[in-house]
């Protein structure tokens, strides 16, 4: 089975990224989070992170806010704007209420201020781990639904959707001037491409790949 989010032939390994320029830190914290039994890397600066960020992955970013460069807040900017899966948490010696709240409305898990406790960030970083896999995976069931969508014809589409839409086969024999053995057919080769068991699964899984209203 591939991964839904950067196309890998097995689902990605959820894996903690930290970024903090601050080296000393940087290693406390990889020890730290290597306790969760998952893979960690640090990079010194957002933009090492950003230069080996191939492919989108499922996991949690740990970042610094204020750091030379590209900031924290304009990294987790930079990743929504790609659609990243990752959950983040911030840390920072200088936190301020509009930089948190900034933070928290673009998303992010937790905005922690320098000393913090070991047990909350790790409590934060499961959570952010959680979140991104069940985000990994409701990408991956896009992914696997927009599939078998592209294996379709076009009038076997047409055909869908006007099944979808609760059309009986007269009507959508009508409607795309055809006949109703062919309505027929092309309706079989849609169930069966879809992989769905009966209209009302059909539905629901094109409402869930966003190619119907809910």
């Amino acid at each position: 089975m591939t991964c839904g989010v950067c196309g890998a032939d097995t689902p990605c390994t959820p894996t903690i990224f930290v970024v903090d320029d601050d080296e000393a830190m940087r290693h406390s914290l990889v020890f730290l989070l290597q306790s969760l039994g998952q893979p960690v890397q640090a990079f010194a600066s957002a933009e090492s992170f950003l230069a080996a960020w191939g492919k989108r992955h499922a996991g949690c970013l740990v970042a610094d806010v204020r750091m030379p460069g590209i900031s924290g807040l304009e990294l987790q900017r930079e990743l929504n704007e790609r659609g990243d899966s990752l959950g983040i948490v911030f840390i920072s010696g200088h936190g301020d209420i509009p930089m948190v709240v900034r933070a928290m409305r673009a998303g992010a898990i937790a905005f922690l201020e320098k000393p913090f406790n070991d047990q909350v960030l790790l409590d934060h970083v499961a959570e952010a781990l959680a979140r991104s896999a069940t985000e990994c995976a409701r990408k991956a069931g896009i992914r696997f639904i927009a599939e078998r969508v592209e294996r379709l014809t076009g009038r076997e589409r047409a055909v869908m959707e006007l099944v979808a839409a609760g059309k009986p086969n007269k009507v959508i024999a009508h409607d795309l001037d055809i006949s109703m053995k062919t309505v027929e057919v092309h309706r079989a080769h849609v169930m069966e491409k879809m992989q769905a068991g009966s209209v009302a699964e059909l539905t629901r899984l094109l409402v869930q790949a966003g190619l119907l209203p809910g």
